[in-house]
């Protein structure tokens, strides 16, 4: 991916960028009179949003969500939680290089900004106190409560016919206001693992439509039923309330998605079935871009973290930097069905849901003038080509390739940037395009947007496939002391390593050369989708060069190995192979990744290329790659050019 300047004007300025059922009557026996439509009872400590189907209590002013009626339940929410534990609004946060704090999101202050038989939506606040927070003698106190620089202004919203409701969140930095890091944002809900007889226990999960199974219990989790492995989020269940579960591997991390898949997900209880999900209707104010990866954590949704992209890329606001963002809104989604039907019925009904969510989107019901609505938004028009003279000697259409809008930054930085608003969609046939609903007025970009990927020569050989993963690449095989069941036959990389020890790895590359061309260049293009403090060191048919060809120095830490992922951060090095280098006949290209210490270090490869010098005319050469010492892989090489 690259980014591409345009020439329109926007209210906001970007930069744009592309990367090369079934449905069932409801049980509603227990429904009161829906048709007095939606009620407010606002009480001391309480408010109660009341549509009869959903009625839902607020802790009046600090906003935490403590009760959520459904269909005649008293709650589905953890009773044995305290209130401040059952649903919130949190986030984590550094300043000055002081250890992390996290901090759940509590108003000072309550306001009900529309009330009719149709609409509820209420707001409760918490205005930043400078005063409070430098008045602290402790230093330490500075990642208090009193000591995060940000305003907060939580909104829920309940509408006539729907079953659930609304929340979304505005966060403020204001002009001089101090610095800080904003780590991790979220909104999450803590259900009820036991009910009266023990029947509403929301212990089915369902993050898509594929991956779906029952959870064990938290207490299986924590010793002695379980054991905790490397990370306090894996846990080996030992001895599980139910014993079926026995000998499985849970890990939180287990259950990320890209943002763009991030959709539906939640939970379902057993007896009563009810569904309690999370919907998002677009992900525009997700940090990071469609391709990032996030927790689906049944429970929560995240809406900013440096999971699978690393703590040093989190958004940082410097002293006086004025920033201002909408998170969500989120539609809390509840279904029910008869006495034994099977818990996928819900997934389908949540997930024709999502199609009616993102058709209202922009939602124009919403209150707050910092959520543009639909006739405060734009559309962008173009098409995008793709120039490549060794592939062909016309522009060719970049079908169904991505195409968005982001903050400026340098080439790739919307993969990290979380502090604006991302817009993406995908090329057609003929490479036309459509963004909708973004933060600006119309634009029609008059001239065609034309890509030129980087190109030296033609291709002599290339190894997997370039989209970002290293999905086609090796995968160890599952460790059967440590299984997901759920991963037996889909995404094996989300299962868990074993114990075994883990060193620095050379890998090679044996090709053909029938001629050198003396006195050129080569190019070898090195794609990574991602990294974990490693360093990758390559050399050309000495293994043992006391200094390398090419290095990349230590590198980043984006984690996706420790966390399951297939990709983490991309990174992409053209390194100059000088002709020198090489030798008519076999040649070896050495990959060794130096810092294997450790089994969570090291790099996961996207594609790599080498292209003859720019006036080569040859076609392209065999290569293969495999592992020392034995364990010998065979990539496939697709013998056209990219």
């Amino acid at each position: 991916m690259s980014s591409i300047k345009t020439s329109c004007t926007c209210t906001l300025h970007y930069l744009l960028l592309l990367i090369l059922v079934n449905n069932y009557a409801r049980d509603t026996s227990a429904l009161g009179n829906l048709e007095d439509g939606v009620q407010l009872y606002v009480q001391d400590n309480h408010v109660v949003m009341d549509y009869g189907l959903v009625q839902v209590n607020i802790s009046n002013p600090s906003g935490l969500v403590t009760g959520v009626q459904y269909n005649g339940i008293d709650n589905l929410l953890e009773i044995l939680n305290e209130e401040q534990n059952r649903g919130y609004w949190d986030l984590y946060w550094t300043q000055r290089g002081n250890k992390g704090t996290q901090f759940v999101i509590e108003g000072t202050s309550f306001k009900v900004i529309v009330q009719n038989e149709t609409q509820v939506e209420i707001s409760f606040t918490r205005t930043w106190n400078s005063s409070a927070s430098s008045s602290s003698s402790n230093p330490s106190n500075s990642n208090s409560a009193d000591g995060l620089p940000l305003n907060f202004d939580i909104r829920c919203v309940m509408l006539k016919g729907s079953s659930g409701f609304y929340t979304y969140g505005i966060y403020e930095h204001l002009n001089g206001w101090p610095d800080f890091n904003l780590n991790t944002t979220l909104v999450a809900f803590k259900l009820r693992k036991e009910g009266i007889s023990k029947l509403l226990r929301f212990q089915y999960a369902a993050i898509s439509k594929t991956r779906q199974r029952r959870m064990p219990l938290p207490e299986d989790r924590e010793p002695p039923r379980g054991k905790l492995l490397q990370f306090k989020e894996a846990s080996l269940l030992v001895d599980p309330v139910e014993a079926e579960l026995k000998g499985q591997v849970d890990d939180k991390y287990m259950y990320a998605q890209n943002n763009e898949d991030i959709k539906v997900h939640g939970w379902v209880s057993s007896d009563p079935l009810v569904g309690f999900r999370h919907i998002t209707a677009s992900d525009e104010y997700r940090g990071g871009g469609l391709l990032k990866q996030d927790l689906t954590s049944p429970h929560m949704l995240v809406f900013l973290s440096s999971h699978y992209m690393g703590q040093d890329k989190i958004p940082m606001f410097g002293n006086g930097e004025p920033w201002k963002k909408v998170y969500g809104p989120v539609f809390l989604y509840l279904n029910t069905a008869p006495h034994c039907t099977n818990e996928s019925v819900l997934w389908d009904d949540a997930n024709e849901q999502i199609q009616q969510e993102a058709q209202k989107w922009p939602y124009n019901f919403l209150a707050s003038t910092d959520y543009p609505k639909s006739d405060q938004r734009g559309t962008v028009h173009g098409k995008l080509l793709v120039r490549d003279r060794f592939v062909s000697k016309e522009d060719v259409p970049a079908v169904d390739e991505y195409v968005g809008l982001a903050l400026p930054g340098e080439v790739g930085s919307w993969q990290t940037e979380c502090k604006g608003y991302q817009f993406w969609t995908r090329a057609g046939p003929d490479g036309s395009f459509t963004i909708k609903n973004v933060h600006c007025d119309s634009i029609e970009v008059d001239d065609d947007l034309v890509y030129e990927p980087p190109r030296n020569g033609i291709t002599l050989w290339e190894i997997g496939i370039p989209d970002r993963t290293a999905a086609e690449f090796f995968i160890p095989y599952v460790d059967h002391k440590y299984v997901n069941p759920l991963y037996l036959t889909q995404d094996r990389f989300r299962q868990k390593l074993g114990d075994d020890k883990y060193n620095s790895t050379t890998w090679q590359i044996k090709f053909n050369l029938d001629s050198v061309d003396q006195g050129t260049i080569y190019k070898l293009r090195v794609a990574l989708a991602s990294t974990t403090r490693a360093e990758l060191q390559i050399r050309l048919n000495y293994l043992n060069t006391e200094i390398p060809h090419f290095t990349t120095g230590g590198m980043y830490k984006d984690n996706a190995i420790a966390r399951y992922g297939i990709h983490g951060l991309y990174l992409l090095f053209n390194v100059d192979v000088k002709s020198d280098w090489l030798q008519d006949g076999e040649n070896t290209i050495f990959l060794s990744q130096v810092r294997g210490e450790g089994r969570f270090k090291g790099v996961m490869y996207d594609y790599i290329r080498l292209e003859a010098p720019a006036d080569d005319e040859r076609t392209n050469a065999e290569a293969r790659l495999y592992r020392e010492p034995t364990n010998y892989s065979t990539a496939n090489l697709i013998n056209s050019p990219m």
